[in-house]
């Protein structure tokens, strides 16, 4: 083994054993993770996309995306690349196979893939800060208790994070060296520093519309470089990623302009209606105040979250006009944060369920907490001070993981009140996977046969009712009224004061005094 590769291993190991530890808690809790809205069409979708890259039916004269590849939601789905579904799908599948059920496999392998985001956001760390203040950052990112709970039955969001955190590692790379290549460098040795960054690209870009906002962060940190005899490399990387989007996106197969221009004009004005609980009002989501992003942003990050990325921010700016960090790859990694903030903010397009469209533009919030944590472990020089720091500073996420499981997407700091102070005024388990929670407890009752109740999305508790357990959803069949005897699931989603309830409920579902499900018998 050369040295160099040995030292690379031995500074890695840090945070290689914090992943492990990641893995091993998420090894015992997947399993407790409900079934969430938009899962069981998003599923349907990996099951189906099989079919439109096998070459029998490309040829069996009745080829059709439409009716066969998108799965039961192609309204939803077909504009929404399936990238990410496509290299997930087999180790889902596989599992199943060795008997977990589809939720629990999909729940396990999301969270597997969140654990490479954790790796490369160290990695990515590593550019501006010390071994030790981008553990620090990394773990602080990791167990985020938003973030830590959407890693496990979110498939849309967390991997579009991964996906643009590994394009704008893997682009920075391609940048360094196609700056700092040789002069004599063959252009197949170049070629194989692009086309990687450029495969993520396109994997982005087919995920979400805004992947290409990585290669702008990439092509500017390039052209801070000043190496203008390298820029035409930025044209192969730019056609090698839209043939990879393409590829990657059958949507687009059809009528690759007119869809990718519909997808991008779709996504942008993000056209919905829902009904958004924000501070004890209902609003229109597409009529929230314009303060609904940071407000939800700063509520629903651990307490120390923003007043460690402000110190940082002051920390970067003194430390880069000392020339003491590298401020050009830093100042793509802050536009990361400010670019899709500032449009948010401008345009107000239209937002629901917190701010998890927005959760890719988290990473560099971190990355500039760990410049502000890493200031404040130089002040206090002792081991044991620094240690303790970062322990204190780590508590609240820790504790949070702990007391809020398996609802830790929940998560409201103390600035709030906790999940209790938001309860009833600000979305909560908005994916209603307290339903999994519900069913067991009604699973369990010695009625053979009975009858549950529910507002919305009846599919999802169907899923974990046992035999003799029917479940109908009154917002699909109001023809079959409840009796006496009955079981009603109410859910906070449906109704903000479901808190009223709980006196009269025969069993409810709630973390640190928020209720999220109730179920009453039918008088």
């Amino acid at each position: 083994m050369k040295p160099s590769n040995f030292l690379q291993r031995i500074q890695t190991l840090p945070v290689l054993l914090l992943i492990l530890v990641n893995v091993t808690v998420g090894l015992f809790t997947f399993r407790d993770y409900g079934l969430s809205i938009d899962e069981p069409y998003f599923y349907g979708y990996a099951d189906a996309i099989g079919y439109a890259y096998n070459p029998a039916n490309w040829f069996s004269g009745h080829f059709d995306l439409e009716a066969n590849a998108y799965g039961p939601s192609p309204w939803d789905h077909r504009n929404r690349g399936p990238a990410y579904l496509l290299f997930a799908r087999g180790p889902a599948h596989l599992l199943q196979a060795l008997g977990l059920d589809q939720a629990s496999a999909w729940h396990l392998v999301n969270f597997l893939a969140f654990q490479v985001a954790v790796y490369f956001f160290y990695v990515l760390a590593r550019r501006w800060m010390g071994r030790w203040a981008a553990l620090f950052a990394t773990a602080f990112f990791a167990w985020q208790p938003l973030l830590w709970g959407h890693a496990f039955m979110n498939p849309k969001d967390p991997s579009f994070l991964l996906f643009f955190l590994l394009s704008l590692e893997f682009g920075l790379r391609m940048a360094d060296h196609l700056a700092g290549a040789p002069a004599d460098e063959k252009p197949l040795q170049t070629l194989k520093h692009v086309i990687f960054p450029a495969v993520l690209l396109g994997l982005s870009t087919s995920i979400r519309i805004l992947g290409p906002l990585a290669g702008m962060l990439v092509g500017l940190y390039f052209l801070l470089l000043k190496k203008p005899g390298r820029t035409g490399w930025f044209l192969l990387y730019g056609l090698i990623a839209i043939l990879v989007m393409f590829v990657s996106w059958p949507y687009l197969w059809e009528n690759p302009i007119q869809n990718f221009i519909g997808t991008l004009t779709f996504m942008a004005d993000n056209p919905t209606t829902l009904r958004v609980l924000f501070n004890g009002e209902l609003y229109r989501a597409d009529q929230l105040p314009t303060r609904y992003l940071p407000v939800m942003m700063f509520l629903t990050l651990t307490d120390f979250t923003w007043p460690l990325a402000l110190l940082g921010g002051v920390v970067a700016v003194v430390r880069a006009r000392k020339h003491e960090i590298e401020w050009k790859s830093l100042l793509a990694a802050f536009l990361w944060l400010v670019i899709p903030l500032g449009y948010a903010l401008w345009k107000k397009p239209p937002m629901y369920d917190g701010f998890r469209h927005f959760m890719f533009i988290v990473p560099p919030l971190f990355i500039l907490a760990g410049l502000g944590a890493e200031a404040l472990f130089r002040w206090g020089k002792p081991v044991w001070a620094r240690v303790a720091l970062a322990f204190v500073l780590l508590l609240p996420a820790f504790l949070a993981d702990v007391y809020l499981h398996p609802y830790q997407y929940t998560y409201y700091n103390f600035f709030i009140g906790t999940t209790h102070g938001a309860a009833y005024r600000y979305e909560t388990d908005y994916w209603l996977t307290c339903y999994k929670d519900s069913l067991e407890w009604i699973n369990q009752q010695p009625a053979a046969e009975l009858r549950v109740f529910v507002n919305r999305e009846g599919s999802i508790a169907q899923y974990y009712a046992r035999d003799g357990v029917q479940v109908i959803d009154l917002g699909r069949s109001k023809a079959i009224q409840p009796q006496a005897g009955d079981y009603l699931l109410l859910s906070s989603r449906a109704d903000p004061g479901i808190h009223r309830n709980v006196e009269a409920g025969s069993f409810f579902v709630e973390r640190l005094g928020a209720v999220f499900c109730v179920i009453q018998i039918n008088q």
